[in-house]
């Protein structure tokens, strides 16, 4: 399913399924813009101001909102500082200028689970086979980077790892620093002694992505 825009009258508000995470911050934050299941649509975007709904929009940690303004007003930029969360049994939440193929985002959720049928991107697929992984990764040495923002470049490897590169900061879910580098490689397979990072156990369990 691509995605889908509802067109308001100063802003158009849109909506990728398939990025989704049912996170909720959109239905807890506005609930009178964002009412699921209502026959027709659930979006509607004259329902608040256009500030309201951008802060909500802007807070979804997927991408799966995105919106454009129709008055003027700034559109969304990426962050001054690049971050991506580990999030406990779940997946890769990226915060950046992120280049994914013809792609370009500054929010994202990343699969590490395995399991995913949308990969790179989480569908919630980890809660489903029950996938067990710390959000509290031990920290690596690592100093300040002298940049903290600019384009992220992810790449996933053919039947392999995550591939960053550019500036990122690397957090744990409850917020501590695990790893400021320029260049990460990341267990997506799932199975990885090391994770979040890649240890290539991929190669001896035959995972195919």
């Amino acid at each position: 399913m691509p995605r889908r825009t509802t067109e308001g009258q100063a802003v158009d508000v849109s909506f990728d399924a398939r990025r989704c995470i049912h996170a909720r911050n959109c239905v807890l934050g506005r609930p009178e813009v964002f009412v699921p299941g209502t026959p027709g649509g659930w979006i509607f975007p004259d329902r608040a101001s256009t500030e309201r709904i951008v802060q909500v929009v802007e807070s979804c940690p997927s991408g799966a909102l995105a919106y454009v303004r129709k008055d003027g007003g700034a559109a969304e930029a990426p962050p001054a500082v690049n971050t991506l969360r580990v999030r406990e049994d779940g997946p890769l939440a990226i915060h950046a200028d992120v280049r994914l193929g013809d792609e370009t985002f500054f929010r994202a959720v990343l699969c590490r689970c395995g399991a995913s049928r949308n990969k790179p991107f989480c569908d919630g697929s980890h809660s489903e086979i029950g996938f067990k992984a710390t959000g509290e990764p031990p920290a690596r040495e690592s100093g300040p980077l002298e940049v903290r923002d600019g384009p992220v470049t992810v790449t996933p490897q053919p039947d392999g790892c995550l591939r960053l590169e550019g500036n990122i900061e690397i957090v744990s879910g409850g917020g501590h620093m695990v790893e400021r580098t320029r260049r990460a490689f990341l267990c997506r397979c799932g199975h990885s002694s090391s994770k979040p990072w890649c240890d290539g156990t991929h190669k001896k369990i035959g995972f195919t992505a």
